[in-house]
Formats: structure tokens, sequence, C-alpha cells
């Protein structure tokens, strides 16, 4: 591990002096490229030196335990008790800084809740987990688009797609991809009965234009009017668009804006983040086939969370994680959740690099 780490040190130094090279400040793109790789190994080169400076005082102290002096060697040996754990410490820290980032984890992202089976009350609990995440977003100073949703007629979401946008949003939002089922008894159940009821989350990175090569020839676009709530000039121009991508047969649909152009230009940028996510999981499946295991895969299949109104709990199936916070997590109080899939996520990585 240290070899590695003065070897991260090595390209952090080679990076400041290209920074500083007046033919790279000429050029925007190289200074941005070497401007953002030192700065996501900032964080290891600090931890790598302050490892070092303990370590030198380490051996200090335990130099000063063969003095003859006892007060001298007490306090020595008080010290190399301390800098031991320390030292510890650090390597932990160093250990999770090494594991490879998840090249998309300070991307915005797109957010996709859908009604799933549970009828009418499918559709509440999706418009519930809407807030949910909107509430979590807002504390942390996230902003939202919302760039398609359709209702149901007792007030709940058939389908909503949100960008959502802030640093870091992929990486505290991607492991909430999967099944949320719902146990509760409906304002329409007359005989107290509990129903289950499921919805599905689907979190996509935002995808760049740079990033997915979209051939326009490809593309077949429709345009129609758009139905449901929102007045006369809903329903009397052609404003909502579809696009589908021929080779892929992904088809997407967009119509809460009166501008058709604004409507195609949310449905590409969907378009763009779900093909993005389709070449992200056939890589994690290749993967999976060369080593027989995979750590968060975000099978959108798998049933990964259940909240239960009877007994006010939340459980996640994935860490085996029950909390007896209902109001407060759906009132947006995730952190507690995710903190515990992040570190466990990351130490199953930690197993695989090691």
């Amino acid at each position: 591990m240290y070899n590695k780490l003065k070897g991260v040190e090595d390209r952090f130094l080679q990076l400041e002096a290209m920074l500083s090279d007046p033919a790279v400040l000429q050029d925007r793109a190289a200074y941005q490229r070497y401007a953002r790789e030192h700065s996501e190994i900032s964080d290891i080169v600090a931890a790598f030196r302050t490892y070092q400076q303990v370590d030198q005082e380490l051996d200090e102290s335990l130099e000063l335990l063969k003095d003859s002096d006892p007060e001298i060697k007490n306090l020595a040996r008080e010290e190399v008790d301390r800098l031991n754990q320390r030292k510890e410490e650090l390597e932990d820290e160093l250990k999770k800084l090494l594991i490879p980032k998840d090249p998309l984890d300070e991307k915005n992202v797109l957010l996709e809740i859908r009604a799933g089976t549970g009828g009418d009350e499918a559709g509440l609990f999706a418009g519930d987990l809407y807030k949910m995440y909107s509430r979590y977003a807002e504390s942390l100073g996230w902003k939202l688009e919302v760039l398609d949703h359709h209702t149901t007629g007792v007030g709940g979401l058939k389908e909503i797609i949100v960008l959502v946008k802030g640093k870091g949003a992929y990486s505290r939002l991607k492991y909430e991809s999967g099944t949320h089922r719902v146990q509760r008894v409906p304002t329409t159940e007359t005989q107290g009965r509990i129903h289950t009821s499921a919805v599905t989350v689907a979190v996509l990175p935002e995808a760049e234009e740079v990033e997915v090569d979209i051939d326009p020839s490809e593309l077949r676009i429709d345009v129609f009017r758009s139905s449901g709530p929102g007045g006369q000039s809903v329903n009397t121009t052609d404003s909502a668009v579809r696009i589908t991508h021929l080779p892929s047969g992904l088809v997407v649909s967009c119509q809460d804006e009166k501008s058709q152009h604004k409507n195609k230009a949310k449905a590409m940028k969907v378009l763009r983040s779900r093909l993005l996510d389709k070449m992200t999981q056939e890589q994690d499946a290749k993967r999976y086939e060369e080593r027989k295991s995979q750590v968060g895969s975000g099978d959108r299949s798998e049933r990964i969370r259940t909240y239960n109104f009877p007994q006010g709990r939340v459980t996640d199936h994935r860490i085996g994680l029950t909390l007896y916070k209902l109001e407060m997590i759906l009132q947006g109080d995730l952190d507690e959740i995710i903190d515990a899939l992040v570190t466990y996520y990351q130490s199953q990585a930690l197993q695989h690099a090691q």
C-alpha cells in the first residue's frame, strides 16, 4: 500500500507542476482535466502526508523509550500508544480512499418513480416517495426539475421523472434503485386490512452529450397532443414529444412543457441517461461474468426496502437494517439509511480490492 500511495503523491506533484505550466494554462480542456484529477487525489495525498508525519513521530517516541529517565519513558510510552492508535486510524482511512471511485458519483441524477402492484394505493405511495426524496434533496441544497409526470385519479402518481441537481447526488442516491414495498391500511379499506403495494425506483446518472453519442438518423420523433391537467393550451397544440431510439428500442415521452422544443430537450436528456445506464448495466454484467460476484448492482427487480405503517418501521433488506422512525424517514430523514448502505458497499469493495 505504501508504494501505491507514494505513486499517488508523485502524480500529485506532477499535476501541480503541470497546472502552473503556461502551455497547459492556455489549453482550457487540458487544464480542467488535470485540475479535476488533482482535486480527486488531494484527500489521499493529505492523509498520506499525515500518516508519514505520524510514522516519523512514532519512531522518535520509540527512541525516547530507551531514555534512562523514568518520567521521559512514561511520557514516551503514552505518546507511542496514542500514535499507534492514530496510525491504525489513518491506515483504515487510506484503504478506503484507495478504493477506486465510481466515476459517476459526482453526477446529477435522473430519479424515476413508478407505481407497481397495488392499484391506487401504489400510486399514492409513489407520491409519498417523491415527497420523501424531494425533502431529502432540499435538506442538502439540491435542486429538482420535473421532466415528466403522470398522475392517478386519486391524487397519486403513476410515474414521475425528476432531474436532481447537486454535488454528489448520484453517490448518495444510487443505492435507492429497486422495489420499495409498503404495508398499510388504505383509506378506502373499510375492514382495516393491511394491503401490500409496491413502487419501483430507478436512479440514473445524468448523461452529458459527449458521453452518449446519438445518431439523429436512429431516432423516430413523434409529436402529439398532451393529455391530463393543464388547461386548454395542453389539448390544443401538438406539444408532447415521443422519441424512439431505434437500435435499443428505448422510448421516451415528455409532455410537461407547453413548448414542443422544451419537451424534446427534456426527452433527449432522459434518453441519454437511459442509454448511459444501459451501457453501464451491460458493463456490470460483463464484470459479473468475469468475477462471479457483484457489489452494489442496483438491480431494479430486487425488493430492497419495506415501509410498514402499522409498526412504524422501515427495513432495508440488503443490509438487514430496521429503523422504527417511519414518519421521520418519509419526511426526508434518509441519512442514517444511506450512510449504512454506503458503509456496507464500501466494505464490500474493500474486500474485493484486497
